[in-house]
């Protein structure tokens, strides 16, 4: 399997990862859901939130996805992306599901959004000791 199809098993098989953004010009990480269209990621949140203040600042963010925690030589991905935050209501009828039901009424909630990531780059990594391999979409 080439390093594109592990990406696209990662992205289609691993809903939990990282999400980086800047705080006052540090990094600040995550745990988010995520849900992916190709390779373009989506997770939902609050507007209330500190992480929608600091991507209207600074849409950049960094995000780890696809350890499994097995150990070494466990194949995740880094991505480098940039993101738009979306209130359109036909995104979040796609992206909401039971699980957001403890934080959210329904996908017409006026605080629910969904974070668009759009990757700039891609990298495969530690797939069982290979290097890093950057993935074009």
């Amino acid at each position: 399997m080439g390093a594109k199809e592990t990406a696209r098993k990662i992205l289609d098989e691993s809903y939990v990862g990282t999400m980086a953004t800047v705080q006052q010009g540090k990094p600040f990480s995550r745990y988010m859901t995520f849900f992916n269209e190709d390779f373009t990621l989506y997770t939902a949140t609050s507007k209330k939130t500190d992480k929608v203040e600091e991507l209207e600042r600074n849409p950049n963010t960094h995000i780890l996805i696809g350890y499994e925690g097995e150990g070494f030589g466990d194949a995740y991905l880094e991505i480098m992306g940039t993101v738009m935050i979306s209130d359109e209501e036909s995104l979040k009828e796609k992206v909401w599901n039971e699980h957001m039901k403890p934080w959210f009424t329904g996908p017409d909630d006026p605080n629910l959004v969904i974070l668009k990531v759009t990757p700039d780059a891609m990298r495969l990594m530690n797939k069982k000791g290979e290097q890093p391999q950057d993935i074009q979409f």
